[in-house]
């Protein structure tokens, strides 16, 4: 047996095993810029979600070409500033996250439980505090992604209902100008629920979603750990494992993210109706909808963020516990 062999390691950096202050503002700025590189990707997939068929865009390729084209690179960027905001939330999510598995963990009646059961579990209470928070931003970050949507003229155009506010795309009127206008409007015609439209819609794409990721990467991360060499890096298994959860997850709950999108910018009126309008309009490829852009940035985000996140805990774990974490 090597010494690499015998020596025993931590697989799952726990909560108290590390040091808040610095775990805190590492995850931050590790999200930020995970949020950054892959923006354009969560731009492409919402307007491939919400256009109706396939008249604008033909694709996740085409849809790329044609707002680089007609919009230039900050047309990618599109309600780039609210949805960082998002960064916020994360820290709430992994909190809950951490601090559910960290209940279970210590709680007689629950500490037995399988480990893919207890980040499920912290996985799905997770969503639901970082969805309280975060729906008001998705909400407006979601109408600036959709506006000054360009024909092959250069022309702005509304196609599909994209700007269901109606809102005025004078030149000259800055970002902050348009997203003071965006909230108005929605208060002015839905009140305070404006801002939390799709709430269920989003709880029941991202719960699920939030849930079987967490369960899922548990799961990929102990069966690579039993079949891969003990030489392969851990951090590498885990990012891995993290791209095999994010592809599973979006295959499974892909229509309920379309109706999410549907509701919150097409101001449909409930889950059942925006289901139904779905299925007239695309039959099975409601299934399908906006699928590549969503797979390309699940594995890409999934990968990111763990890389990050599992980094982060080993840099923040405690002096005490270092010599028994593997990279």
């Amino acid at each position: 047996m090597t010494a690499v062999e015998a020596t025993p390691f931590i697989r799952t950096i726990e909560w108290d095993m590390m040091d808040k202050t610095k775990f805190f503002p590492l995850s931050m700025l590790s999200s930020f810029s995970v949020r950054c590189c892959l923006y354009p990707l969560t731009v492409i997939k919402t307007r491939l979600q919400i256009q109706r068929k396939s008249h604008m865009y033909s694709g996740m390729i085409d849809a790329y070409r044609k707002i680089y084209k007609l919009e230039g690179f900050s047309g990618l960027y599109r309600g780039f500033w609210i949805s960082s905001i998002q960064i916020v939330s994360g820290v709430f999510y992994v909190s809950t996250y951490e601090g559910v598995r960290h209940l279970l963990n210590n709680d007689p009646n629950t500490a037995k439980l399988d480990s893919r059961i207890k980040a499920l579990l912290g996985g799905g209470c997770a969503s639901i505090v970082g969805q309280t928070i975060v729906v008001p931003f998705d909400v407006l970050s979601q109408h600036l992604m959709v506006l000054g949507i360009r024909n092959s003229q250069g022309q702005i155009v509304d196609k599909m209902g994209m700007n269901p506010l109606g809102i005025s795309l004078e030149p000259g009127k800055t970002k902050a100008q348009i997203s003071r206008e965006v909230v108005r409007l929605i208060y002015q015609r839905d009140g305070f629920r404006g801002f939390y439209r799709g709430y269920v819609a989003s709880l029941c794409a991202y719960v699920p979603n939030s849930a079987l990721w967490w369960g899922l990467y548990t799961t990929y991360q102990d069966e690579l750990v039993k079949i891969l060499p003990t030489w392969v890096s851990h951090l590498l298994i885990q990012s891995i494992a993290a791209t095999l959860g994010g592809f599973t997850t979006t295959i499974i709950t892909n229509p309920l993210d379309v109706v999410r999108a549907r509701l919150q910018v097409q101001r449909l009126d409930s889950m059942c109706n925006a289901f139904r309008v779905l299925w007239l309009e695309e039959g099975l490829r409601m299934f399908t909808k906006g699928l590549s852009a969503r797979l390309v940035q699940s594995a890409c985000f999934s990968f990111s963020i763990i890389l990050g996140y599992e980094t982060i805990k080993r840099v923040s774990i405690h002096e005490k516990y270092k010599n028994y974490i593997r990279w």
